[in-house]
């Protein structure tokens, strides 16, 4: 059955939402069965594509890889990133959110922002687009920010943090991604909104979390963020696999009668 926004709100305080990245068919098709959300990230421009950080992506494969999605997950509620770039102004967000909506089946757009972004995230509402919001360490700002930083770690930042989510909320946001905020800070954030916080590097006290799935299943193998659980070696998995094939191969092993027409 098809995960509306509804069923994830009655979920608040009641019970936890799982959700994943995905960005092609096949993936989405294997977590639909198990997830309630599917994040369609920017962070396949990293995962994915091979860059170095998500300012890359275009709004163009952000579409190509949500189609995919929306083909392969017929139940979990589908969040599509809007990528840098796509919403500096209210006017830029809205054609480019309706865009997304006019061309995939995504439930919801994300962007990047706190209190700033209020204007743009009631405007795209207004309009019939549902938004997500997400607060604390944002990819997008990792070049103007110098990397990845930790949130929440002072008095002020955390006032900001809190002052963000409320805006956020006030503007329409269905639900909130809070991003590499101390744990503390992260529960005040979720006991001080009423829509459902999913959380990643946030710690245990939000409605949800959020990982990307070649992250947490071992297919991205360089560095493992302190917040990733793995629960797969994918990447070792697949390279015994191709190793054993081309082993095979060589020596004739494959194909054997059964495999032949």
């Amino acid at each position: 059955m098809k995960v509306t926004i509804s069923k994830l709100h009655s979920y608040k305080n009641n019970k936890k939402i799982t959700m994943i990245t995905a960005y092609d068919a096949l993936f989405a098709k294997i977590f639909d069965e198990y997830v309630d959300t599917i994040l369609v990230g920017d962070s396949l421009n990293m995962s994915f594509f091979g860059e170095s950080d998500t300012v890359s992506a275009t709004l163009e494969q952000m579409i190509y890889h949500t189609k995919a999605v929306c083909n392969g997950a017929k139940n979990a509620y589908i969040i599509a990133d809007m990528p840098f770039g796509t919403y500096q102004t209210p006017f830029d967000a809205l054609k480019n959110a309706t865009k997304i909506f006019k061309e995939t089946k995504a439930d919801a757009v994300k962007l990047e922002g706190g209190k700033e972004k209020a204007e743009t995230i009631k405007l795209l509402t207004d309009n019939a687009i549902s938004v997500v919001g997400h607060i604390g360490l944002m990819p997008q700002f990792s070049r103007s920010e110098g990397g990845y930083k930790v949130k929440g770690k002072d008095e002020e930042s955390r006032k900001k943090l809190l002052e963000d989510a409320k805006s956020i909320e006030e503007a329409g946001a269905v639900l909130l991604v809070v991003e590499g905020v101390k744990e503390e800070v992260a529960r005040e954030i979720t006991e001080s909104v009423k829509i459902p916080v999913i959380g990643i590097g946030a710690g245990r006290f939000v409605d949800g979390q959020v990982l990307v799935w070649s992250d947490m299943l071992g297919f991205f193998d360089e560095f493992k963020p302190k917040f990733v659980r793995r629960y797969l070696n994918g990447a070792e998995i697949v390279r015994e696999s191709v190793k054993k094939y081309v082993e095979d191969v060589k020596s004739v092993e494959f194909p054997k009668e059964a495999e032949i027409y």
